[in-house]
């Protein structure tokens, strides 16, 4: 009954009549959020299948959810450092989470030199990668086409590549750039793209040739990367004016900028191309732009402080990393209502999306 209930108010506020969103914006969320409070970890809807790991800063853990009953059903320790970032191996087995160290970027702290293995099934930590020195290991993607690993590695300027079999260092990659922070890459799997946030700038790199082929200069600060499934634009967020650099790839430049109404974090595209998801961390909402018009079509609201967006491959879920309120916020994408949300640990920052299996 209770579920019902909560899950019918966190409906988006443009499905509902005038009265209702009248009635939903005097109480808020933060009151649906204390009536929740004493529900499952979840709030249960429809939702895509697979895992779900969040990395949780503050309690220097990972959350496992599983989406096919959703819920958490673990939380495996790190260590005393903290990691950020996350990915999965291909077959959805493994969780990769580079250990960044204790602090955020651009501040003073320890350095991390480790990278973990954690099996998604029995909650433990398989494997340990130490890079030999302390070189904050943060934003970690795992490339399809050539099944190796590739993690920004600040401190040495570098993206790191790995071959997650053996937990290996293969090679290197200069990014030119302090603070590379993260990451992306093409679905081809020919180049990637870091936003080095104090620079402000992204640097273009040449996968194969494992070299450097570009700066290109944004603003005085930027976070966040993504790029379209077409690989045409990429996307990074300007912290210093609300709005998004939307770079053509073909050329390595600025073709657009996307003007919002505050100053984003991360971006998501559906895998249809058509839309792109703005986290807003300061106004507690995710803008919707509509990739045809560069226009935003609808602003939703999420729980406090929207950093990361994971976008499964079917484009049924989007999945919002709300740090400051330990939840993540699932978005149907089929009409922008919220499916629920799923109770996670402090400051879950970073989140990354595993291929079905079974969870334990």
């Amino acid at each position: 009954m209770k579920t019902t209930i909560f899950h019918n108010v966190l409906m988006s506020f443009s499905e509902r009549s005038s009265a209702a969103r009248h009635f939903y914006s005097h109480i808020g969320l933060a009151t649906i959020l204390i009536l929740t409070s004493s529900l499952p970890q979840c709030i249960f809807a429809q939702t895509s299948q697979g895992t779900l790991i969040a990395v949780n800063q503050a309690d220097s853990n990972i959350s496992i959810v599983d989406l096919n009953a959703v819920k958490e059903v673990a939380r495996v320790p790190e260590g005393v450092v903290a990691g950020h970032e996350v990915a999965a191996s291909l077959d959805g087995k493994i969780a990769y989470v580079p250990i960044y160290g204790d602090s955020s970027v651009g501040d003073a702290g320890t350095d991390g030199r480790e990278l973990l293995a954690i099996d998604l099934a029995s909650h433990k930590i398989v494997g340990r990668l130490d890079f030999g020195h302390g070189v904050r290991p943060h934003c970690i993607v795992m490339n399809p086409r050539d099944g190796l690993l590739y993690v920004t590695t600040e401190v040495d300027q570098t993206v790191t590549i790995i071959d997650p079999k053996l937990l290996k260092i293969v090679g290197y990659i200069p990014t030119g750039q302090d603070q590379s922070h993260m990451l992306v890459l093409s679905h081809d799997g020919r180049f990637g793209y870091t936003a080095n946030v104090g620079p402000g700038t992204v640097s273009v790199l040449d996968l194969k040739a494992r070299k450097l082929l570009s700066v290109i200069k944004v603003s005085g600060n930027v976070q966040r990367i993504s790029i379209t499934p077409d690989d045409r634009t990429v996307f990074t967020a300007d912290q210093t004016s609300p709005r998004l650099a939307a770079i053509d790839t073909t050329t390595n430049t600025i073709k657009q900028w996307i003007s919002l109404p505050a100053v984003a974090y991360g971006t998501g595209t559906t895998q249809d191309g058509r839309w792109l998801l703005v986290s807003l961390p300061n106004s507690y909402g995710v803008a919707v732009v509509d990739l045809y018009t560069q226009q935003i079509v609808r602003t939703i609201s999420v729980p406090k402080g929207p950093h990361e967006v994971v976008i499964t491959p079917d484009n049924r879920t989007a999945y919002v990393a709300c740090m400051k309120s330990g939840y993540v916020a699932m978005i149907n994408l089929s009409d922008w209502s919220i499916k629920g949300l799923i109770k996670v640990g402090n400051n879950a920052d970073g989140i990354g999306w595993a291929s079905s299996q079974q969870v334990n």
